[in-house]
């Protein structure tokens, strides 16, 4: 027996899984957050659920917005289930589900109307963003770009804004001229000194059109860094049938996780804040040794094991895992050449977080994939993995691994796997990647020449060197074998 997931259906659905223990109609909205996807629904939604069923800042419940058509076809699968969302979470040794309703509401997409007067609405004190490392409109160096065309439009025509930025500058303008106080903007996406970044993005996009604006807002408005952390996969039709099957509950789109989750936050909120720390939210003045260790230890790690998993035909981050190559390259990158260049963090063993991200990586009952980690390089190469590369070339330190790192990802976006089966992209820099990935079989600085990507790395001489001798490795004799040419030394010239 199954039951389509809705309010109407709860009890329905507890028979197998936890439902929220609050009433829905208790909650009042406090948050609008961009970008309702997998991750937040497994993460700050999580951690408001979990609060809210403390019985307590029920006036904290988030409205959901967004600007893309993925974020209209999730307004549309969620509105037909109340806005619920069922998660499963996964470990090697159990799998559970729970029904959260924390979310009241999606915002029509399009509708810059009505989400500037929900933004405008004193009642919204905090606005969240899981935009991708792709939305903040940022190069290499993680300088905000205003010349972008969409910002540009927004500059020219802030009454009627397309992107987040836009909406958030149009929603504080309206704030400012009713004297109402403004409202927090709180990243939660994978970007170090993520708060620094939308801060500068928000700033830059009122600046294009009204610069008293712009001051008012880096004067008066908080932007709190974060370090957000949960291995959250993409949902097919899969996770679809398995919640079906095995839970009785019929959900448009269910979320699937890891049991582990982390949030470390800084405390700056200009209007308020829920009592996250109730829930396991990690406060403290400064998150940059969090986001550090997080960013390059973790993400750093799923780049590396992406791309030569991914040209060696293997589709599940587990399955990598399980291949004694490519653990071994991982944990030789990460010993030789991430952490050692990572700061001290706080009560915690770099080493020790380590071991826990292996063993993240081999829970099997998760199901990530490679496609997923593959993707989007172009935003997550410079975030992730070029910045442990500059930091090692400024110590005086080698980067044989890290170098491997980009060859991979350059011989990828050749477009064929050693066996010889096309690769699918989902890179927005795609095009201009493949063309300069199969110049680069025969001339590697034609990869290079991106500055947006690789800045001051494709400047060293020892980079450009490293990167085409492992490239060179990577076309002559396959993955496999230049895998285990790096871990015997034998790779460097």
């Amino acid at each position: 027996m199954t039951c389509k997931l809705s309010l109407a259906t709860l009890s329905d659905a507890a028979r197998t899984a936890a439902i929220p223990s609050y009433e829905r109609a208790s909650l009042k909205a406090g948050i609008v957050h961009f970008g309702v996807g997998n991750f937040h629904r497994a993460h700050q939604a999580i951690y408001l659920d979990d609060l809210f069923n403390q019985g307590v800042d029920h006036d904290w419940a988030i409205v959901g917005a967004g600007v893309l058509p993925s974020d209209a076809a999730m307004r549309e699968k969620l509105a037909a289930q109340d806005f619920l969302t069922t998660v499963v979470e996964q470990d090697n040794n159990k799998t559970a589900a729970r029904v959260t309703a924390p979310m009241i509401d999606i915002l029509p997409v399009g509708d810059h109307a009505a989400i500037i007067a929900r933004l405008a609405d004193p009642q919204i004190r905090i606005v969240s963003l899981t935009i991708t490392e792709g939305g903040y409109f940022i190069d290499a160096s993680g300088t905000f770009n205003p010349a972008h065309p969409d910002i540009a439009a927004d500059g020219q025509n802030p009454g009627a804004p397309k992107t987040v930025f836009g909406l958030i500058v149009a929603g504080l303008k309206a704030r400012r001229d009713r004297g109402i106080e403004p409202f927090t903007v709180m990243s939660c996406d994978n970007i170090p000194h993520n708060g620094v970044v939308t801060a500068n993005a928000v700033v830059g996009t009122a600046a294009l059109s009204d610069a008293a604006l712009a001051d008012w807002i880096r004067a008066n408005v908080a932007f709190p860094n974060a370090m957000v952390d949960r291995i959250t996969p993409a949902t097919g039709q899969r996770e679809i049938d398995f919640l079906r099957d095995n839970f009785g509950i019929e959900d448009n789109w269910p979320v699937y996780c890891e049991e582990f989750k982390q949030w470390v936050l800084e405390d700056k909120f200009t209007a308020g804040r829920p009592a996250l720390e109730k829930v396991g939210v990690t406060f403290v003045p400064d998150v940059t040794p969090y986001e550090h260790m997080k960013i390059r230890i973790l993400n750093g790690g799923h780049a590396a094991i992406a791309y030569p998993a991914a040209l060696m035909d293997i589709h599940f981050v587990h399955d990598a895992m399980e291949d004694p190559l490519v653990r071994a390259f991982l944990a030789k990158i990460e010993k030789d050449e991430i952490i050692p260049i990572v700061p001290p963090v706080p009560n915690t063993s770099l080493t020790d977080y380590f071991a826990l991200i292996e063993h993240r990586l081999l829970n099997p009952k998760i199901g990530d994939t490679i496609p997923r980690l593959a993707q989007d390089g172009s935003n997550r190469q410079p975030k992730f993995i070029l910045p442990s590369t500059l930091d090692n070339l400024r110590q005086g330190r080698d980067i044989v691994g890290l170098a491997l790192v980009s060859a991979l990802w350059c011989r990828y976006f050749a477009g064929k796997t050693d066996s010889g089966k096309d690769i699918v992209f989902n890179d927005a820099s795609a095009e201009r990647l493949h063309a300069a990935a199969l110049k680069a079989k025969d001339d590697p600085s034609a990869f290079l020449v991106f500055d947006d990507i690789f800045g001051e790395a494709a400047k060293s001489e020892l980079f450009r060197k490293r990167f085409a001798h492992a490239l060179k490795s990577l076309w002559e004799k396959g993955t496999r074998e230049t895998l285990q040419l790096y871990l015997d030394g034998k790779l460097a010239v």
